[in-house]
């Protein structure tokens, strides 16, 4: 399938769990998609070998309720992160993923301060390695309740804080519709603090087409319009058949 070239298509492995990765990563490809992530260590070879890469690596197995926020977690977190970058940076890909972690108690204030304190000596480690970490942008509303970095703003608030380049937002469409909507005025305002995107139906996190409220293509050409060169990645929950609702996204979204 033969592209445009303005969008970088990546997808979400886990929201295609039943399907083997190299059969997706296959898929994938034939599609004019070039990046199969969220993928740990010692899934990156799979995409790596089919000339795919992982836009979006994971480089700690702790889950996104445990995160940066927890000063009791930055000596591990340094530790995963410290083993993992090198290990990105060897097989070519250039962004890590990272959470903040739910709340806790904390006030939003509060958490900034630690979430800083704890990815200092990561983003150093990052620098050296040109790899960039991105802290995902999820809703606190349905899917992620106390989730702290459920607001641009205050990912913004963190970047501007720490002023390290290796250090972006990772935008995630569908979550930041729940959370404040004016997504593509975000984009315009915020642009040079987002390092990656993902998309997803609103409501429910299926199909991107008609059945929800976004309109996919407009934010598409916001993207392309702010000067974006990184990668958009699917991350909807298809209801039906998989690999067609994925081309059909991957389409929609190529302006």
């Amino acid at each position: 399938m033969t592209l445009k070239g303005n969008i970088h298509h990546s997808v979400c492995q886990w929201c295609y769990g039943d399907i083997p990765l190299e059969e997706l990563v296959l898929a994938a490809k034939a599609m004019g998609i070039t990046s199969v992530e969220l993928l740990t260590a010692d899934q990156w070879s799979v995409a790596l070998r089919h000339g795919l890469t992982c836009a979006m690596a994971y480089a700690s197995p702790m889950g996104l309720e445990t995160g940066f926020n927890d000063l009791s977690l930055h000596a591990q977190l340094l530790k995963d992160y410290s083993l993992n970058i090198p290990k990105a940076a060897d097989a070519g890909l250039k962004n890590v993923i990272c959470f903040s972690g739910n709340r806790n108690g904390l006030s939003d204030e509060q958490g900034l301060e630690n979430c800083a304190r704890g990815l200092e000596p990561v983003l150093k480690v990052a620098a050296k390695h040109n790899i960039t970490v991105c802290i995902e942008l999820l809703n606190s509303r349905v899917d992620h309740i106390d989730y702290q970095c459920d607001r641009t703003e205050w990912g913004v608030a963190l970047c501007e804080k720490l002023g390290s380049e290796n250090l972006k937002l990772l935008y995630d469409v569908y979550h930041m519709q729940i959370m404040e909507g004016d997504v593509i005025a975000t984009i315009r305002r915020h642009s040079k603090y987002i390092g990656h995107y993902h998309t997803g139906g609103v409501p429910d996190r299926h199909e991107i087409d008609e059945s929800q409220e976004l309109y996919y293509p407009a934010i598409m050409r916001a993207i392309v319009a702010s000067g974006f060169t990184g990668f958009v990645a699917q991350e909807f929950i298809p209801v039906r058949d998989p690999l067609t609702s994925l081309r059909a996204a991957v389409n929609l979204c190529d302006v």
